[in-house]
């Protein structure tokens, strides 16, 4: 009678026993992980350990690029003045310096303020006096306009400084800031490689497990064909295992990864608390996670389409 109706159900809708088919074998491919707990929990654990390691790097590597926003709009021009520049003269070039379009502020520190906070900086207090004079100049601090679409109108801006009279240099503090974008972007080119090389491994660890799994099973499917099941029918429950294998490897990729960050989130936040800030380590998105997962998936249903489509071709009954 059940047959009757499957058949029925076949007939009414095709597209729904499709599905029933599909559904049947996936849940019957999840139970033949769970006999093999062993083979399965070890390689679903390379594949979570390939996968959590370049997604560590890449949580790392975001946090410092949370920390390091807005220093591209932090660029500062310290102006040095002459000498022999008054205080009267200094903050007239402050007011004339306020009127052009590429700054934002001029701020004005007087020879007597950098030397008293030289003094306290440095310890050196009695040396300087024994000098007899100051000999630090007055200073404006300029805050320029940061265009990120024109870049070259801060060093623009900085040659149109150093031909003012009475400044004797102009100097752009910023410098360590594009060393450091630099580096953060090394370092998120070599997550990539790292990424592709472990993702290639994986590829092969999948690969090899659904391979063992074929000739372990090489009779089941020798008499499978026998009785006219196609190559589609046969490769499906691996292609699911295979998808088994990268859904399972990627949440425990995800959680190994919250695990380590949940370990380095109260040394980060002791150190941030030296420096007077609020930072807080910032672990996987959810966005973030569910590509995680889903690559694991791509990664495992690609290295078991490709074990199958190399060994079930070479499997025939005699």
């Amino acid at each position: 009678m059940a047959r009757v109706e499957g058949n029925q159900i076949a007939r009414s809708s095709p597209l729904k026993a499709w599905l029933i088919n599909h559904a049947r074998t996936l849940i019957a491919s999840l139970g033949l992980l769970t006999r093999q707990p062993a083979t399965s929990f070890m390689t679903i654990a390379v594949i979570a350990i390939a996968l959590a390691l370049p997604s560590g790097l890449f949580v790392l590597l975001n946090n410092a690029s949370h920390v390091s926003i807005g220093w591209d709009n932090s660029a500062q021009i310290s102006a040095f003045l002459t000498q022999d520049t008054s205080e009267k003269q200094a903050k007239q070039l402050m007011d004339k310096l306020t009127l052009y379009e590429d700054i934002q502020q001029v701020s004005f520190i007087s020879k007597d303020q950098a030397l008293s906070e030289f003094k306290k900086i440095s310890g050196f207090g009695n040396a300087i006096e024994s000098l007899g004079e100051n000999p630090l100049p007055h200073v404006l601090t300029i805050q320029p306009v940061v265009d990120p679409e024109r870049p070259d109108k801060i060093n623009h801006l900085l040659k149109q400084l150093n031909q003012l009279a009475p400044i004797e240099m102009a100097q752009l503090d910023l410098q360590w800031v594009k060393r450091l974008f630099a580096m953060l972007e090394i370092a998120q080119r070599g997550i990539w490689v790292i990424a592709s090389l472990l993702g290639f491994a994986v590829l092969l660890v999948v690969g090899n497990t659904i391979r063992l799994d074929i000739q372990n099973r090489r009779e089941e499917i020798e008499v499978t064909k026998l009785i006219g099941a196609t190559n589609a029918f046969i490769r499906r429950p691996f292609l699911y295992t295979g998808l088994w294998y990268g859904i399972c490897g990627g949440l425990l990729a995800w959680l190994l990864t919250t695990l380590s960050i949940g370990l380095l989130d109260n040394a980060v936040e002791r150190l941030a608390s030296l420096y007077n800030s609020g930072f807080q380590l910032q672990g996987l998105s959810f966005t973030n996670a569910m590509s995680l997962i889903g690559f694991s998936c791509f990664l495992g249903l690609t290295g078991s389409w490709l074990a199958v489509g190399r060994h079930l071709s070479e499997i025939e009954p005699s």
